[in-house]
């Protein structure tokens, strides 16, 4: 019988943390330029490219988080009835769900993606290309997003606002940026949040 203690989850739960922030990075550096690539297949500028995949990391997370509030809600319902160990049942509930993540309709979570970018007045509409085309980088985006939500406390990403000053402690310049600009103009990858301490940058381009 698995038996429980609070150093055994902070052990279990800093690993899975540590495992899904160097996924992040992973989707930054790898998937998050196979989209760029796609979507320019369809569309020559490059800032409308950029606005696209950093929508579709927000909306993703956005989706992914209210597919875990409903599933957990559904999961302490069903743990309340018969539990009786150690754990506190919110705990109980996050454990269990990390362990069946095939319980998440991820499929559910990318079409509802696809459908608030379609209808997102940022980008462009009727739209260039079809949203579908990174349907693979919005499957990872939500599939991490979920896990995140596990953690205690969970992980999540900062909501970025053109025109908002500059943060060096939780942006990146873009390469292309007015270095000498103190405002994003907009923002390419968010930055990676918990509780309110950046854990990693994102990536904005700077303009007068």
């Amino acid at each position: 019988v698995r038996t429980w203690s609070p150093a055994r989850a902070g052990r279990v739960n800093a690993s899975h943390r540590a495992c899904l922030i160097a996924r992040f990075g992973f989707i930054y550096a790898r998937e998050r330029l196979n989209a760029e690539a796609l979507l320019r297949t369809f569309i020559c500028d490059m800032e409308t490219v950029q606005r696209i995949i950093y929508v579709a990391a927000v909306e993703s997370f956005r989706a992914a988080k209210m597919a875990f509030w409903k599933l957990k809600l559904r999961v302490k319902e069903t743990l309340a009835i018969d539990h009786i160990g150690p754990e506190p049942l919110e705990v109980a509930a996050l454990d269990y769900i990390a362990r069946h993540k095939d319980l998440y309709d991820v499929c559910q979570s990318v079409e509802n993606v696809i459908c608030s970018m379609n209808v997102n007045p940022k980008l462009p509409y009727p739209p260039a290309v079809d949203f579908c085309v990174i349907r693979t980088l919005i499957r990872e985006l939500c599939c991490l997003a979920f896990s995140m939500q596990t953690l205690i406390p969970p992980l999540d990403i900062a909501h970025g606002v053109d025109g908002e000053l500059f943060k060096r402690t939780m942006y990146y310049r873009s390469c292309d940026s007015d270095f000498t600009s103190p405002f994003v103009a907009y923002h390419v990858w968010p930055a990676l949040m918990e509780n309110g301490t950046v854990i990693v940058k994102g990536e904005v381009v700077t303009k007068r």
